[in-house]
């Protein structure tokens, strides 16, 4: 299964949504990183998105984006592909 990391924060409900939809994958495997436990991480998720908000997924060392844009993956078909080690056919 693909390699997917995850800056979160717990009380965040696109991340809780991002997580479930990642488990009804079967995807058991995400580094969390918890930018309101440390907040010093947030800067560097900034650094290497783009973006200031959660979530902010990569997967399989490419940068996806946020919830909606996990979603849009998945409503496309193009999520599986990604998550076994395809490609999908659009990026962030």
């Amino acid at each position: 299964m693909a390699r997917v990391l995850m800056y979160c924060t717990v009380s965040c409900p696109y991340c809780q949504a991002a997580e479930r939809l990642f488990a009804a994958k079967g995807v058991r495997d995400i580094e969390r990183v918890r930018v309101d436990l440390e907040p010093a991480r947030r800067a560097e998720m900034e650094a290497k998105s783009g973006r200031r908000t959660v979530p902010q997924i990569w997967i399989r060392g490419r940068h996806i984006g946020g919830c909606d844009e996990l979603h849009a993956l998945e409503r496309s078909g193009e999520l599986d592909a990604l998550l076994a080690g395809g490609e999908a056919a659009t990026s962030t």
